[in-house]
């Protein structure tokens, strides 16, 4: 199983680890300067190099195994994650109003869980093809494989942790072909449930973030403080920005989580415009080519894994940077690579690992 092909070797996507690479070292000198301390490394950051070896290690591991035997042990990987999501509820303490975090806070399998979703879907469809389905009744499976990690995220009250699982699951849907009718009977659904979830799960505070994006000044000081730092940050930060470790912002500490959720505030103010377009171009030419690795893939689960790892990326990218900038809530999802988070960075280096195994091998066979 762990035999490398030759031809493997000679077709190693060098682009794709490029790309990795500089998100990585992008993310890393950010997250020096978000936790500077007096010349220091600090525990952050050394955490974080730690994490990076360990995902490294497992990315390595992932990408040499060939990508098929996953698709066989998909559903094992699935149920574990799910038997771990639910291991989080009986032992994980409460931290911030959320029951996430295992091993005193080092490990959170919800990060994961994504991972073995993804398999899980791309093993449904590769056996039934998005093209194919032409009802919502053929969408009930892979309805219960999401339902199952984002009912039991829910029920640690991580809600937003839940929706981007809930967006990453449903990254397949621009694949399928149903009637429009019947997608306009599931948008009547999704708001029924959003207005059940508001009077009946959303908590007083998420309330206050959903009505902070309506009107940004209707309480600058209490829930609305942390998007309102933001946009300061970034609006401070302008053409060219003020210069590593020279954002006032985030060196004197008026941006609240400064090196998690809003890590792409602290890119903007010390890098400007032209920084901040140049990562995101770094990143969107990630994604792209995620996409290219799944449609020059030679079998269906290959093309449908890639897919599902380009939804791991690209939906925390639009959820964080609409957040950082006002235009989406404030529902703690970070940038994947460039906010620090040994768990996150783990499960994306995983994911990366899949996408190379797809795409060395699609000259194999």
């Amino acid at each position: 199983m762990l035999r490398i092909d030759r031809r493997s070797v000679q077709h190693f996507d060098w682009m794709l680890i490029t790309l990795t690479v500089m998100l990585v070292v992008i993310g890393f000198i950010n997250l020096l300067s978000s936790t500077h301390a007096l010349g220091e490394l600090s525990n952050e950051a050394r955490r974080q190099l730690i994490s990076l070896g360990l995902g490294t290690i497992v990315m390595i591991v992932t990408a040499t195994i060939d990508y098929r035997h996953f698709e066989r042990f998909a559903l094992p990987v699935y149920g574990a994650s799910l038997l771990l999501l639910g291991l989080t509820l009986v032992i994980a303490p409460m931290t911030r109003g959320s029951q996430s975090w295992i091993l005193e806070g080092r490990l959170q399998p919800a990060e994961l869980a994504k991972v073995g979703m993804i398999l899980a879907l791309s093993r449904y469809f590769a056996r039934n093809p998005p093209g194919e389905i032409q009802a919502l009744r053929d969408l009930i499976r892979p309805a219960l494989i999401i339902g199952g990690p984002v009912g039991l995220i829910l029920l640690q009250r991580d809600m937003g942790v839940a929706l981007l699982t809930l967006l990453i699951g449903c990254t397949y849907l621009g694949f399928v072909h149903i009637p429009w009718r019947a997608w306009l009977a599931v948008a009547v659904l999704g708001v029924a449930t959003l207005a059940t979830a508001w009077f009946f799960m959303f908590q007083p505070y998420q309330r206050n973030r959903i009505l902070d994006l309506i009107d940004p000044g209707r309480d600058p000081l209490a829930s609305g403080y942390q998007v309102n730092q933001s946009i300061i940050a970034i609006g401070s930060g302008g053409l060219f920005g003020k210069g590593w470790m020279e954002g006032t912002q985030t060196q004197l500490r008026f941006l609240p989580t400064q090196h998690t959720d809003f890590a792409f505030s602290v890119l903007a103010e010390e890098w400007g415009f032209f920084g901040s377009v140049l990562v995101l171009g770094v990143y969107l030419s990630f994604l792209i080519w995620g996409l290219i690795v799944a449609r020059s893939s030679k079998d269906g689960f290959g093309a449908m894994l890639a897919i599902g790892v380009v939804g791991i990326f690209f939906w925390p990218a639009v959820l964080n940077v609409g957040m950082v900038l006002g235009l989406a809530p404030v529902i703690g999802v970070p940038l994947p690579f460039i906010a620090y988070g040994g768990s996150a960075l783990v499960a994306s280096l995983i994911a990366v690992g899949l996408l190379l195994n797809v795409s060395i091998r699609r000259y194999v066979f």
